[in-house]
């Protein structure tokens, strides 16, 4: 967030993927038809309930956290379909379930009578510095660099915290300009 907080995602997948893989694996031993695969079955099914509940959950107490709290809630569009293309990615994605807050932010948004301001996917948030505003290429900020250095005034920037420090002051302007 733009106060330099960062939300720590419980990552219900991540946390749960082992004992996943072992029922899965228990799953697919089992004979068609048996009741033993009917067991194991319901097993299965019963924690990938309990995972999709504790996402649900957590996003449901973030969003109302930050829905009581800020009148105006500026996100990034984000191409979260692209990004599920990188096998890499991919599963920390679909752990976080960004679709999903962004439906619970809009929605309690509305009914609280706050503003949620979409800004656009291409804006390069993470790659600027909030500082000096100073643009920094793909080659020279990739993924994997969470913390850097601005060339221009050395501000010492979190990709996060920076890119949401942006944000606002995009949303900032977008929001006077209209």
């Amino acid at each position: 967030m733009s106060d330099s907080t960062k939300v720590k995602a419980p990552k219900p997948l991540k946390t749960k993927l082992n004992k996943l893989k072992r029922l899965s694996r228990q799953l697919s031993r089992k004979q068609k038809g048996s009741n033993n695969r009917a067991k194991a079955k319901a097993k299965l099914s019963r924690l990938h309930l309990q995972i999709s509940n504790i996402r649900k959950d957590a996003l449901h107490k973030l969003t109302t956290g930050l829905v009581s709290e800020y009148d105006v809630i500026a996100i990034e569009n984000l191409n979260t379909k692209g990004m599920m293309q990188n096998r890499k990615l991919s599963r920390a994605i679909s752990d976080l379930g960004f679709y999903e807050f962004k439906r619970q932010l809009v929605y309690k948004a509305n009914q609280y009578g706050k503003t949620v301001k979409e800004l656009d996917r291409w804006f390069p948030s993470s790659k600027t510095c909030s500082n000096c505003g100073h643009l920094l290429t793909k080659d020279e900020l990739p993924l994997s660099v969470r913390r850097w250095q601005c060339p221009c005034c050395q501000q010492a920037n979190d990709r996060d915290v920076n890119a949401s420090i942006n944000i606002l002051q995009h949303a900032d302007k977008v929001l006077t300009h209209h």
